[in-house]
């Protein structure tokens, strides 16, 4: 959606490697905020985007209107279910809709072979994997690992919201993460260590309220129970910072 940063540039410089043409599409995408969200004031910062994107070496960006997306009258919209109601589908109702469906959209408009993803939005990949099985689109999704900044925080363009303050008070996401994983190296149960998680959390924020945080197999987001017969495990975490929203995830080890 725009407001490039390296964690964006990564994704572009692998395709760059790993394929013959790199398409990159910027589009703020509407259908996926609600009424009380962000979409208004969400950063839009397309000439130094597309200045940074010819410096790394895109051959082609896509930076569709409104109207080309969604023509007059467009009412179509894709459900992936279950899914996509749970963490961040229950907090922002009908917002994977959106994503699926603008993501569907640029699909059959570029035709690509590959699409890259980030981690660190990871139940929208999980989202995307979903609905591309589903619908049997011809793409495959590779998803490349959360680039952070030098003190762990996970890069996103909401980033730019917060105040010096809010950007400190930002770490406790990812530090909250790695205190889960500390708690499972060292054999406690998926609830407990999501309760250490927690009193973590509430211990080292001043200012930022948890949304959730919790350990789910990150295809399905099944909520972890038992690590007996689980094969991969993710810490997952959202908190509001001021007016921003930040979310976090760590693949864990056991």
């Amino acid at each position: 959606m725009g407001a490039l940063h390296e964690g964006h540039l990564s994704l572009v410089r692998r395709s760059l490697v790993e394929t013959s043409c790199t398409v990159v599409s910027i589009f703020v995408n509407p259908t996926q905020f609600g009424p009380n969200e962000d979409f208004s004031k969400y950063p839009r910062t397309l000439e130094t985007d597309l200045d940074m994107l010819a410096e790394v070496g895109a051959d082609f960006i896509f930076t569709p209107t409104v109207d080309d997306i969604y023509p007059a009258g467009a009412s179509t919209g894709i459900d992936v279910g279950g899914l996509a109601t749970i963490f961040e589908g229950e907090i922002r109702p009908g917002h994977y809709s959106g994503v699926c469906t603008v993501v569907a959209s640029l699909f059959h408009i570029v035709e690509p072979d590959i699409a890259y993803f980030g981690q660190k939005d990871l139940q929208q990949v999980a989202v995307i994997k979903k609905m591309v099985r589903d619908l049997h689109i011809p793409v495959e999704i590779i998803v490349a690992d959360t680039v952070r900044e030098e003190d762990g925080l996970a890069m996103s363009s909401r980033n730019r919201y917060l105040s010096a303050e809010q950007r400190a008070e930002s770490l406790v996401l990812y530090r909250t993460l790695k205190a889960v994983e500390v708690a499972v190296a060292e054999g406690l149960s998926p609830n407990d260590a999501v309760l250490e998680g927690k009193r973590f959390f509430n211990e080292h924020a001043t200012e930022a309220t948890l949304d959730y945080l919790a350990l789910v197999d990150p295809e399905t987001f099944a909520t972890e129970n038992s690590f007996k017969q689980a094969t991969k495990v993710s810490a997952i975490i959202a908190a509001r910072i001021g007016t921003t929203r930040l979310i976090d995830n760590i693949p864990i080890t056991f």
